[in-house]
């Protein structure tokens, strides 16, 4: 069976190096640290905030609002699937993740890949002046360029892929982020992937898609809950349609739950949304 992970990997690779060329690592540092962020009072999550973050805006804690919401909705904006195709070709970054934050979301998924998923970095450029809700930049993440990326575009949390990171990568990545201000969702598929752990995340995400053969299935989500650590936050991902079945995984110690196709093949998304979670909160 064709492992789709490893070859969005493999172009992956190819990708960043591509960005480098464009906009070399030592300029883009340059612009984020020239600009900077920082948390609530001056201090990163993980440490010290450097001097040039100080006078940063203000940061928004994806996982602060999630463990707050009545509800834990993270929308995703998502227009193309590498499985499905197109989803919703003519999705707008300036007006969707909007339309969700007014609904109530609480964080906002922006897909950046270009190739596989129909994104791009500047969506999240696009979507933050709208919202302040907190946007996690959605994207196979290989390189600490990337993260720069992210921040210099305005995300506030990343997503770290274990199954796409060996764990000395993860945690050299996750340490970066955190010393960037940026939050950590740290996705696993399988029990087999809880010793990335050893370095913390602000988040813990199941993945209900297998990434190499992208079939789905929510269960996922129930059988590793007995397994995870009471201390993190946890988010189911993927495969979630029904309010009832965000009730149930609430039952089952989850606080967040991402869902991006329910709502993006709606002719109004916002709208979809807003209804999912009146259900929700019934």
């Amino acid at each position: 069976m064709k492992d789709i992970l490893e070859e969005i990997l493999a172009y992956k690779r190819k990708e960043v190096e591509r960005e480098k060329a464009e906009l070399p690592p030592e300029q883009l540092f340059a612009l984020v640290e020239g600009g900077g962020r920082n948390d609530h009072d001056g201090t990163a999550r993980h440490g010290k905030v450097p001097a040039y973050m100080t006078d940063a805006r203000k940061h928004r804690s994806m996982r602060e609002s999630l463990a707050a919401s009545r509800s834990g909705i993270i929308a995703e904006f998502k227009r193309k699937s590498p499985s499905k195709g197109w989803i919703k070709e003519e999705g707008r970054a300036d007006v969707i993740p909007a339309a969700y934050a007014t609904a109530g979301a609480a964080a906002l998924s922006i897909l950046t890949d270009g190739k596989y998923f129909g994104g791009c970095l500047d969506y999240i450029r696009q979507a933050r002046p709208m919202t302040d809700t907190p946007i996690l930049r959605k994207e196979f993440i290989i390189d600490e360029y990337q993260l720069y990326q992210a921040c210099q575009a305005g995300a506030d949390a990343v997503l770290l892929i274990a199954a796409a990171l060996t764990r000395p990568d993860y945690e050299r990545l996750a340490r970066k982020a955190h010393e960037l201000g940026l939050e950590v969702l740290l996705e696993i598929h399988t029990e087999k992937e809880l010793d990335y752990l050893a370095e913390r995340p602000d988040m813990l995400g199941v993945n209900n898609r297998h990434l190499g053969t992208f079939h789905t299935d929510v269960e996922n989500s129930f059988r590793i809950a007995s397994l995870l650590p009471d201390d993190l936050l946890w988010v189911s991902e993927s495969g979630i349609s029904e309010p009832d079945t965000v009730r149930r995984l609430r039952d089952a110690g989850f606080r967040g739950f991402l869902v991006g196709e329910t709502f993006m093949r709606q002719p109004d998304p916002g709208a979809a949304l807003k209804t999912f979670i009146q259900s929700v909160e019934r």
